[in-house]
């Protein structure tokens, strides 16, 4: 158990230090682990891992596959988002490809028995990158720090954001509680390490947060959960100068409370599993993300689960959350916006919006495999497409009487593996 609490900082350790990615949920990754990713996201219900159970409802841990035992989990994903950027002002079009192409994102988990009879009780842990967001358009055409010349009043960028990085992870121990057969209620206590960069070095921060999730099982067939997550906001300091007044300001940005429901259907008991979950994402009541006008968000994902034989399982799933990104066209740029108290030119914001985040993909599908070698080792592949999507706006430059389009693309493509251990 010391080994494994011990790999469990050293991998929250890398994993904080690994490149931005570009997330699918808003700036949330679909799930964590191959199972469950390969699955469409699913695991609100009955997540088939112990990382899938801690991310997705702690109170999932009593009725996973692995019970009465204990399982540990080591997870990795290599995310290939594909983004584009186009500025056109004036008739003059400027366009490039972000830099970044392909990030590992590392995730481990356990999940042991405390007591062996009714009432049972578990623990479990994990430590997994599970938020991020970033374009890398430095040394490209689209960084142009003297785009525009107004004349006595200087030299001014193209736009406000051509390098963003936000990347979060998260440490969450978790508990469960079973009184019975057909209940288990579970707390979890997330502990974020984030850290945001916008071209002016980086800032840590933390924050703290709570989920909680109950499981109800009805027969061996149908299983019903149920989930929430309160926000979790973090103060960056001194990130970027959003008032163009020579000083860098601080920015807060809130992780979105969340609220969730899953059904999972044992169609054929040991060999078909059908999940479903729908997921509510509060961005729109989120610092930061409220500022730069986020929708909330509905996410919708399906995910079925076939075992040809006792070693082999077959996944495959589909995962929809619409665009939170709102579209502002015909907008003055030469207008202010109060981001947090401080007043930023209008043109700069939607470029910061548009170029600097741009969270648009909503179509995801996904599949996986996973082999059994015995009753204790198993390994597990998968892989995750996100269809792309553009957005385009419309408006003036910082002058208010140019004409100016801002548009972004972004598809994304991820491979998942893992190895799952059983003690």
């Amino acid at each position: 158990m010391k080994s494994i609490l011990r790999c469990l900082v050293f991998l929250g350790l890398v994993s904080v230090m690994v490149s931005p990615v570009l997330a699918t949920n808003g700036d949330n990754l679909i799930a964590i682990g191959p199972i469950s990713r390969a699955m469409g996201g699913v695991g609100i219900a009955a997540p088939q891992d112990a990382i899938s159970a801690v991310f997705s409802n702690p109170a999932a841990m009593s009725f996973s596959p692995y019970c009465p035992g204990s399982e540990f989990n080591f997870a990795g994903t290599l995310f290939m988002p594909h983004v584009e950027a186009k500025v056109t002002v004036g008739g003059m079009s400027i366009s490039d490809d972000s830099h970044g192409k392909v990030y590992a994102i590392p995730a481990i988990g356990i999940s042991v028995p405390i007591t062996n009879t009714f009432p049972l009780w578990r623990f479990g842990l994990a430590a997994y990158g599970v938020s991020g967001l970033g374009v890398d358009y430095r040394n490209s055409d689209i960084d142009n720090p003297a785009f525009f010349d107004f004349g006595p009043m200087g030299k001014f960028p193209l736009v406000a954001a051509d390098f963003t990085q936000l990347q979060i992870m998260k440490f969450a121990p978790t508990v469960a509680y079973q009184p019975n057969e057909n209940l288990s209620l579970g707390l979890g206590v997330h502990i974020n390490y984030a850290n945001l960069d916008i071209k002016n070095g980086s800032s840590f921060n933390y924050a703290l947060g709570v989920q909680l999730g109950a499981i109800y099982k009805f027969n061996d067939m149908v299983t019903l959960g149920a989930t929430y997550t309160s926000p979790q906001k973090v103060d960056y300091k001194n990130v970027s100068d959003l008032d163009s007044d020579g000083t860098d300001d601080d920015l807060k940005l809130e992780q979105p409370q969340e609220a969730g429901l899953g059904l999972a259907l044992n169609l054929i008991p040991g060999k078909l599993l059908v999940e479903g979950d729908v997921k509510w994402l509060n961005w729109q009541n989120a610092d930061g993300y409220s500022d730069f006008d986020w929708g909330n968000q509905w996410v919708f994902a399906i995910g079925a689960q076939f075992k040809p034989i006792k070693k082999i399982a077959l996944r495959i799933g589909y995962n929809y959350s619409k665009n939170p990104l709102k579209v502002h066209d015909n907008f003055n740029g030469a207008e202010t916006v109060s981001v947090q108290g401080k007043m930023m030119p209008r043109y700069y914001y939607e470029t910061f919006r548009i170029i600097g985040f741009p969270a648009i993909v909503q179509h995801h599908l996904t599949m996986g495999v996973g082999y059994e070698f015995s009753n204790k080792f198993a390994l597990h592949a998968g892989y995750m497409h996100a269809f792309k999507e553009s957005i385009k706006e419309n408006g003036t430059a910082p002058d208010g009487m140019t004409p100016a389009t801002l548009e972004s693309g972004l598809s994304e493509d991820s491979l998942e593996f893992g190895l799952t251990l059983k003690f």
